[in-house]
């Protein structure tokens, strides 16, 4: 295969896939991306892009675009759900990190990874459903009877994916108990203004998180965690209905900012919130994972869609500096290289704690530069890193 040009498939077009799409791309290699959904939908959800993440949508090219729509918080602020008390503040300025803290509307930060694509390389109505390693190639079957062929798979198909199903076998997601609420709607609909500030609110067993999706705060958006049970819980669940009065009476006696905003929210979506303990493996031959299919994590740090731009980022460099003749040794590199991280950022965001006070340091987190941390285990001329 030398000299010839690689080709990788990527199952899955949500950020991580559409992310490891332009980043592979960058490194010369030929992507196509299938997706199982018919079109994309807006549904309504924010997300926020905290310096570690924005630093890679930078290399991508989206970034100016972002910047003309999201909002930049002044700070990562958490307070106390009653009294309103702070916990702890750290306020983000560009500066702090050298990349931009942004809060945005999610299918505007899909539209932007997706726009800066060739449009025929992403492939919809495409659910996979077998793949088979031969002879140096992985054949994809899908379910409307189409096959594809490439010399590597990357699985990013989300919290239930099947090419991890291939990889590792089948599992379950762990639900712990926990329902996420959340909204998206015009600012106009309440009678004041919310903290400019990225806000989470920290109950004796809930929280909710709030702040605007748009540069001119004409829209914000807010995220819970309860206790609730999920036997209504399916694969497609994520855009289940939610009931607003029982949202409201979940957070009876929260701060009057937050009652503020339940009480001119019009609807709500909701979803159990899912998680996996770190796996064995990533990769299996010439199949790797990427973002929520090998490290699903709770949304606590805002970390989920990140770690998987992240991820995009560190594998097209491993395939780069390890060359079209070494696929399998460049997925071993790039799961040495992320899985230490992203376990840790697993285990605190399950356990709730990340700033809830104290002064713990924040830089290995926000600071992290996925396209220039050295690559641990690279035996190569550190020029090729």
């Amino acid at each position: 295969m030398a000299g010839t040009r690689l080709s990788i498939a990527i199952v899955g077009a949500g950020m991580g896939g559409l992310a490891a799409a332009s980043t592979l791309r960058q490194a010369g290699i030929d992507v196509h991306v299938y997706e199982q959904a018919q079109q994309f939908g807006r549904i309504g959800a924010g997300i926020q892009m905290l310096p570690n993440s924005s630093r890679v949508l930078r290399g991508i090219g989206v970034e100016q675009k972002l910047r003309g729509t999201a909002f930049e918080p002044y700070s990562h602020l958490n307070r106390i759900w009653d009294t309103g008390e702070v916990k702890r503040e750290l306020p983000m300025p560009e500066s702090l990190y050298g990349a931009p803290f942004l809060c945005m509307h999610r299918a505007d930060l899909h539209e932007a990874l997706y726009a800066v694509l060739p449009p025929d390389i992403v492939h919809l109505n495409k659910k996979l459903v077998g793949l088979d390693q031969v002879r140096g190639q992985v054949m994809l079957s899908f379910a409307d009877g189409t096959k594809a062929q490439a010399d590597a798979v990357i699985g990013a198909d989300g919290v239930h994916s099947l090419v991890r199903e291939i990889v590792v076998g089948p599992d379950a997601p762990l639900h712990k108990g926990r329902i996420a609420y959340r909204a998206v709607f015009d600012s106009s609909l309440m009678n004041g203004e919310i903290e400019p500030s990225r806000t989470k609110w920290w109950g004796p067993d809930r929280h909710i998180v709030i702040y605007y999706t748009r540069k001119d705060r004409s829209q914000l958006y807010f995220v819970t965690s309860v206790p609730e049970p999920a036997e209504w819980m399916t694969k497609e669940s994520w855009s289940a209905k939610g009931d607003v009065k029982e949202l409201r009476a979940a957070y009876e006696g929260f701060h009057p900012e937050v009652r503020m905003v339940l009480d001119a929210c019009p609807d709500c979506h909701k979803w159990a919130i899912l998680e996996r303990e770190p796996l064995p493996r990533w990769s299996d031959g010439r199949v790797a994972l990427l973002g929520d299919a090998c490290h699903p994590m709770t949304p606590y740090m805002a970390q989920g869609a990140a770690t998987s731009i992240e991820d995009a980022a560190v594998l097209a460099r491993c395939l780069k500096a390890m060359g079209n003749d070494d696929i399998e040794g460049a997925f071993r590199l790039y799961e040495a290289n992320r899985k230490p991280r992203t376990s840790r950022i697993q285990a605190i965001s399950s356990a709730n704690t990340w700033m809830s006070g104290g002064n713990e340091d924040t830089s290995w987190l926000y600071g992290y530069d996925a396209w220039t941390v050295p690559l641990d285990g690279l035996k190569l001329p550190e020029s090729a890193t």
